[in-house]
């Protein structure tokens, strides 16, 4: 059984609510504002968190492989995909405080790009809620400063904030490319993500542009090394967006934890290398801590 947030179960494709959101209904209204989800699977819980511009979906090709060990909890982060847009100032306080009302009490985490940021803030202001962490092309500061070059230039960003206001579905396509950029299956995997960005309608500007902030703004750096979770950071070796480089520096701010870097993979390994993912992801989830 494949269960969808809000009151609804899916089967194959076919969705059928069981429950229809009324204004007039203060508890159904409250329930409508919060992030959908999807559950599938049974076993330990493992919260998935995807990246800026596109929704949950985008792991749902994962399903298969991790179902089988896991009760996976997808989200849509607000804004994105089914998930509605609060009014709040759109940061990254915003997004754990709408994600804490839906997750479970305590969950592993993988996060990809932005939703690893994500992931790794969660881990830090609430390590309680968190077992163990994945972070996918993630960083934990992702723009370059001074002290920190392995990161998107701020000319970059702001490139994308000034297009978004232009040409928004041009520019997340155009991001969307550059997220698999060396790739040996750069084709396929653009071709997946453009499926998916825009199934379930159009991201909202102001979730487009908040969490472009969000990557501008927070710096976990001085916090990540605090952290006594297990925690796993993947790579790609060919990846623009989080470079390669920014490995070693990363591990040294958290000395504790695995890295994992794929050789042929750019911005998205859980697309271009699948398989391999999902067995990396298996093993460091199943494997007994001493």
């Amino acid at each position: 059984m494949h269960v969808c947030h809000n009151g609804g179960a899916r089967i194959g494709h076919t969705i059928k609510p069981d429950i229809l959101f009324e204004p007039t209904d203060e508890v159904n209204l409250a329930m409508a504002l919060q992030p959908y989800f999807e559950q599938v699977g049974s076993g330990p819980d493992l919260v998935l968190l995807h990246g800026w511009g596109v929704h949950g979906g985008i792991f749902e090709s994962l399903y298969p492989a991790l179902s089988q060990h896991f009760r996976i909890t997808n989200i849509d982060l607000p804004g994105f995909g089914r998930s509605p847009m609060p009014n709040d100032d759109y940061t990254i306080e915003m997004m754990a405080q709408q994600l804490l009302k839906v997750i479970p009490e305590k969950a592993h985490y993988l996060g990809w790009s932005m939703g690893g940021l994500l992931a790794t803030y969660l881990a830090c202001h609430h390590p309680e809620r968190v077992n163990k962490l994945i972070t996918v092309g993630s960083n934990p500061h992702f723009l370059v400063r001074d002290d920190w070059p392995y990161a998107m230039q701020p000319k970059v960003m702001e490139n994308f904030v000034t297009l978004l206001e232009e040409d928004y579905e041009t520019t997340l396509i155009r991001f969307l490319v550059i997220q698999t950029l060396g790739s040996e299956t750069q084709k396929q995997d653009v071709q997946k993500l453009k499926e998916t960005v825009f199934v379930h309608g159009r991201p909202a500007k102001k979730a487009l542009r908040g969490g472009l902030n969000v990557l501008k703004q927070v710096d976990l750096r001085q916090q990540v090394g605090e952290l006594s979770h297990s925690i796993l950071r993947i790579y790609g070796r060919l990846d623009s967006l989080v470079p390669v480089k920014a490995a070693d520096k990363i591990s040294a701010l958290m000395p504790n934890s695995d890295q994992l870097i794929f050789r042929k993979a750019s911005h998205a390994p859980f697309l271009s290398h699948q398989s391999k993912f999902c067995d990396a992801v298996i093993s460091f989830l199943e494997q007994i801590n001493e």
